[in-house]
């Protein structure tokens, strides 16, 4: 079956240039050779520490960042490629929800004219009927009619955050992009945004690609996981699967970093240390093992490729010692991530029958 969005070897360069003539003095490696597959309905989650490349990912296959090299296909159309005039009409069918909901809307803008500018721009709506098809994006966004008048600043972060959903939701896109959409929110709003992305999702069949750093949420949300570390992806893998044994040493320590609530008991250092290296000047071979407590010879020196691994890929040496023990051993979700998910899990319950 041909997925519904096909990215193969996407690739992100910024460079530094310096001097009267502009010379390039550097590159910064924000992203290469991504590749990943999303499906009709399905949520791909794109999960690293701050600074790993994951928004630029995010707005390089959407074409809002110029790709440096790499493809992007929907529904078999290219995307890279298109002029203007084509790339316009794509947006209809690849939008994107941004992390700070206030930020991303126009505070000289009522929340009417918000919606009413996609559905006039991609002629959607007739000046006739936009008002109505304003308020049924409003009423399928949780939102009340009378709110259509209202400025931004009149609403509190959950409901701008629905506000830019319903907005991303104007063309009927195929394609969500979901850039941290719930990291400024408490986690009871959390649950109720994450239930209204599902419920969508359900009635349209979007496909997402959920960016986020957090892994309770991502492990509610997501059908697969890609872990990125330093503009690479390490690991990819259906949720359950890598939640249960995490087949990289990074993506170990990112479910093992999570503190512990009681702090009379003795805390479990993460095991990965210091911090994560520069994309202007990476390291050689497998960009992680300046912080793996398994790094070999072989590591410093050639770069593992990504390859398959029990239903996932992997990108590690060693990943099949991982899965036999020692620092690999499967363990249980640490204490503070385990709350996270049960009070998300019980806030969404909650949610869902209001």
């Amino acid at each position: 079956m041909t997925a519904m969005l096909e990215v193969r070897g996407l690739t992100k360069h910024f460079y530094m240039r310096r001097g009267i003539l502009r010379r390039i003095a550097g590159t910064v490696q924000a992203a290469n050779d991504i590749n990943f597959d999303v499906n009709e309905g399905e949520t791909l989650a794109i999960v690293g520490e701050s600074g790993c490349g994951k928004s630029t990912i995010g707005r390089t296959l959407l074409g809002l960042t110029p790709a440096t090299a790499g493809t992007v296909s929907l529904d078999g159309e290219q995307v890279l490629t298109l002029d203007k005039t084509a790339m316009r009409s794509m947006r209809r069918k690849m939008q994107i929800i941004f992390q700070d909901p206030y930020g991303s809307l126009n505070p000289r803008m009522t929340v009417a004219e918000t919606l009413a500018e996609p559905l006039l721009l991609h002629d959607l709506a007739t000046p006739a009927d936009v008002s109505q098809k304003v308020a049924e994006l409003l009423d399928i966004c949780g939102l009340q009619p009378w709110h259509a008048g209202r400025y931004p600043h009149e609403f509190s972060g959950g409901q701008r955050q629905r506000v830019g959903i319903a907005r991303a939701l104007a063309t009927r896109p195929r394609v969500i992009v979901c850039d941290e959409p719930v990291s400024a929110l408490d986690v009871s709003v959390q649950a109720q945004i994450i239930n209204l992305l599902e419920d969508l999702q359900r009635q349209f069949g979007i496909g997402y690609v959920f960016i986020s750093h957090d892994l309770a949420v991502v492990r509610h949300v997501a059908t697969r996981v890609a872990v990125v570390y330093l503009g690479r992806i390490v690991e990819e893998a259906p949720t359950a699967a890598l939640y249960a044994q995490p087949r990289h040493p990074y993506t170990l320590s990112l479910i093992k970093a999570a503190p512990r609530p009681d702090p009379s008991v003795e805390q479990i250092s993460a095991p990965v240390q210091g911090d994560l290296p520069s994309a202007l000047n990476p390291p050689s071979g497998c960009a992680f093992h300046p912080r793996c407590p398994m790094a070999q010879d072989r590591c410093r020196k050639e770069r593992p490729e990504l390859r398959p691994l029990d239903g996932g890929k992997v990108a590690c040496h060693f990943a099949e010692q991982i899965q036999e023990g020692g620092f690999g051993e499967p363990t249980p979700v640490p204490p503070m991530l385990q709350r996270r998910l049960d009070v998300l899990e019980r806030a969404r319950a909650q949610s869902g029958a209001e």
